[in-house]
């Protein structure tokens, strides 16, 4: 399924591009609640060298996806507008 960006998770991209860590620095600070919002809850995972998070709808349905350093970049300059997420198991 395919989720428009929205302007809350944009502002975590940011966030994440303007703290300009490495991969490997990201590896050492890895958190799975680093980034808490009310649609969002994730951070970086180490294992899959990307960001993880919780998606939660309009109906609080849970569903997850994960986006990696170039695509936090793609979607802060725009060029990704679109999440693809899975219902949460």
């Amino acid at each position: 399924m395919m989720v428009q960006i929205t302007d809350e998770f944009l502002a975590i991209c940011k966030e994440i591009k303007d703290k300009k860590l490495s991969l490997e620095e990201w590896r050492l600070i890895e958190s799975c609640d680093m980034f808490q919002t009310s649609s969002f809850c994730g951070g970086f995972d180490g294992i899959e060298d990307a960001f993880c998070f919780s998606y939660y709808d309009k109906e609080r349905k849970e569903f997850w996806f994960q986006v990696n350093l170039t695509e936090i970049e793609e979607i802060t300059i725009g060029t990704k507008r679109f999440l693809s997420v899975r219902l949460a198991d």
